[in-house]
C-alpha cells in the first residue's frame, strides 16, 4: 500500500484542520483532554456530534449512499490523526462505529432506513447488551432468556458492563433463544429500547471514581419479532462481525500523540534541577514505547491496505484490540510515573469543564490516576487479551 500523501490528499487535510480550528471550543478540547477513559461525558460527546453532523463528517466509515462521508482510506486516516492532533473528542462508538456498519452489513432494508437517519443525527445513542455477570469472554455462554410469545420475545435476565446505558435510549443485545445445539446456535441479535417496560438499569462506580458502566436488568421485557437482525438463532453471525469494529482500532496517532506529551512533561525540571528524561531507565522505557507505537501503526496500515480491497477488518482487528489495550495501559502507568506525587490528589471538581478550582500541579496529573485505573479494564472488555490471542492464533496463524 502507498502510504505517500498525493496533492490532494494534502489539500484535504488543510481542510480537515481549518475545521476544527474553527469547530473545536476551549469546552469540548478541555472535555477530552480531562476524560478519564474512551468514552467522553453525555454532555460533550452530543455537543461535538451535532457539530459533525452539521458538516457532514460525524460517520467518515460509512458509505455515502447511508449518510457517510465517501472519503476515502487515506482521508479517514488523515481525519483521525488531525482530530487527536487537535484535542478533539472523541464520538460514542457503539452507534456510529459498531451499530451502524452493523446494520449495513446485516440489517434488513426497514432497519436501515429507520436506525441509520437516527444513529447519524444523534436522535438515537445506543448501548451494548453483551456481558453477563456469568458470560464475559465466554459470550457463547450467555443465559439471557427471550422466549417467543406471538409477535414479540420476552426478555429475562441481566446484562452487565453495559457502558452509558444510564443515557442511552436503544440498546443492540445478545439473547438466548433456544438451548439446543451448539451454544452459538441458539443466539438472536435484537434492537431493542430503553423505555421498554421491564428494563431497568443500575449503575457501576469504577475505582477511578467515574461512572461509565451498568447492570441492566430484564423483567418480562417484551420485544417485537420484527427487531431481529439477520435470522433468529443465528445472530452470533451478526455479533461476530460487528465485534471486527470494535476490535479495529489501535489509535496509532492517539499513542504518537500522548508519547509526544510524555516526552514534553519529562522535560521540565523538579525542584532539585533534575529531569525525568534524563534518566537512562525512563529514558529506555519511552524508545521501547515508541517502538511498539510505530508497529501499530504499520499494522494499522496493513489493515487499510486489506480493506483497500474491499475486505472488512477481519481476525487481523484481534491484533489491534490486544495491541491498543497493552499500550494504553502502559502509557497511562507512564504517565503516572513522570506526574508523581502530583498523581495522588483526588480532584474530581478540578476535571469538571469550565471549572475555576486550581489543580494541585499540572493538568496532566488530574487525570493521570483516574485513567490509569479505568485503562485496567481494557485488557479485557470487548473480548480478553487471551482469547484475542486464541483467534489470532486460530484464524491468523491458522494453529
Amino acid at each position: 500500500m502507498d502510504i505517500t500523501f498525493s496533492h490532494e490528499h494534502e489539500t484535504f487535510r488543510e481542510e480537515v484542520k481549518d475545521f476544527l480550528a474553527r469547530a473545536l471550543t476551549e469546552d469540548l478540547k478541555q472535555a477530552a483532554a480531562f476524560c478519564p477513559g474512551i468514552f467522553l461525558d453525555y454532555e460533550h460527546n452530543m455537543a461535538w456530534h451535532k457539530i459533525l453532523y452539521a458538516q457532514g463528517w460525524v460517520a467518515p466509515a460509512w458509505p455515502q449512499e447511508y449518510g457517510g462521508t465517501g472519503w476515502d482510506l487515506m482521508q479517514r486516516y488523515i481525519w483521525t490523526h488531525e482530530t487527536t492532533l487537535a484535542g478533539a473528542p472523541s464520538t460514542a462508538p457503539m452507534g456510529l462505529g459498531m451499530c451502524g456498519p452493523m446494520l449495513i452489513g446485516h440489517g434488513s432494508q426497514a432497519q436501515k432506513d429507520f436506525y441509520l437517519p437516527r444513529i447519524l443525527s444523534g436522535e438515537d445513542y445506543w448501548c451494548q447488551g453483551y456481558s453477563e455477570p456469568t458470560s464475559g469472554s465466554d459470550l457463547a455462554s450467555l443465559k439471557l432468556k427471550a422466549e417467543r410469545e406471538g409477535d414479540d420475545f420476552v426478555l429475562n435476565g441481566s446484562k452487565i458492563w453495559t457502558t452509558h446505558a444510564h443515557y442511552a435510549n436503544r440498546m443492540f443485545i445478545l439473547v438466548r433463544t433456544a438451548d439446543t445445539g451448539k451454544a452459538q446456535e441458539g443466539i438472536t441479535f435484537l434492537l431493542l429500547d430503553m423505555n421498554t417496560p421491564g428494563i431497568s438499569v443500575e449503575p457501576i462506580v469504577f475505582a477511578s471514581g467515574t461512572h461509565e458502566v451498568n447492570q441492566v436488568f430484564f423483567d418480562n421485557a417484551r420485544v417485537p419479532v420484527a427487531n431481529v437482525v439477520g435470522a433468529e438463532h443465528e445472530g452470533w453471525t451478526v455479533a461476530k462481525y460487528l465485534l471486527e469494529f470494535e476490535r479495529g482500532g489501535g489509535g496509532a496517532a492517539r499513542f504518537h500523540s500522548a508519547l509526544k506529551q510524555l516526552r514534553h512533561l519529562a522535560s521540565n525540571t523538579d525542584n532539585a534541577g533534575q529531569r525525568l528524561l534524563d534518566d537512562p531507565s525512563f529514558a529506555t522505557k519511552l524508545e521501547a514505547t515508541a517502538i511498539q507505537v510505530e508497529a501499530i501503526q504499520f499494522t494499522e496500515f496493513r489493515i487499510m491496505a486489506a480493506m483497500s480491497k474491499g475486505a472488512s477488518p477481519g481476525p487481523e482487528s484481534s491484533i489491534m484490540k490486544t495491541m491498543g489495550a497493552d499500550m494504553g495501559q502502559y502509557i497511562s502507568e507512564l504517565m503516572v510515573e513522570v506526574m508523581a506525587f502530583y498523581a495522588l490528589p483526588d480532584q474530581p471538581q478540578a476535571r469538571e469543564v469550565g471549572q475555576n478550582i486550581s489543580a494541585v500541579g499540572p493538568d496532566a496529573g488530574i487525570v493521570s490516576f483516574p485513567r490509569y485505573f479505568n485503562l485496567r479494564a481494557s485488557s479485557i472488555a470487548g473480548g480478553s487479551n487471551e482469547v484475542q490471542r486464541n483467534i489470532m492464533a486460530k484464524l491468523v496463524l491458522g494453529l
